[in-house]
């Protein structure tokens, strides 16, 4: 069984070529949540918010994309959005810094997006640095959760209702092997 494996890989590659046979185990998992960063008095303060509980969903995402949690090698953030949502007047200016953990049951904390200086002109949408650091153990879990932690150079007055965008790159094995 794995000589008839191993000759159809061969097969493919010369047809196709790594990068191809590669690719058709490679896709996003894109996961949507909300934040609100409540009005605040005090500024220079870091402040944290957490997400609710987010499902995963990994083991239906991966039979989707015809694999298995065993079969993963790889997934990292590929990007981070952030959009400012209500009030619809505002922007992103009252932001100093801003930095996204993300955590899972047993695993320890770990940052994976962030802006140390906010432009003073921001718009409502903000692209965060990723980390590029390997998340499989945390998507491979049932449930997630993000703490959002920032700080604001501004007195803001209302709560600030805030969409996370969040998009993972997953890389699994060929034909598991």
């Amino acid at each position: 069984m794995k000589n008839q494996v191993i000759v159809c890989l061969c097969i493919l590659l010369t047809f196709f070529g790594c990068d191809q046979i590669n690719s058709l185990t490679q896709f996003d998992l894109e996961y949507n949540e909300e934040i609100v960063i409540p009005s605040v008095t005090g500024i220079d303060i870091p402040l944290d918010f957490f997400t609710p509980e987010i499902e995963s969903n990994s083991e239906s995402n991966f039979a989707v994309n015809d694999t298995k949690k065993d079969l993963i090698e790889f997934i990292s953030l590929k990007s981070m959005r952030l959009t400012l949502t209500d009030p619809d007047d505002e922007d992103f200016s009252f932001l100093e810094s801003i930095n996204i953990y993300i955590n899972a049951d047993g695993l320890d904390e770990q940052k994976i997006a962030s802006l140390d200086d906010v432009p003073e002109n921001p718009g409502s949408i903000l692209d965060l640095k990723t980390s590029g650091i390997d998340l499989q153990e945390y998507i491979k879990k049932d449930k997630f959760t993000l703490r959002v932690n920032t700080v604001t150079d501004e007195i803001i007055t209302s709560d600030h209702h805030i969409d996370v965008e969040s998009v993972f790159f997953v890389d699994a094995k060929i034909f598991g092997i």
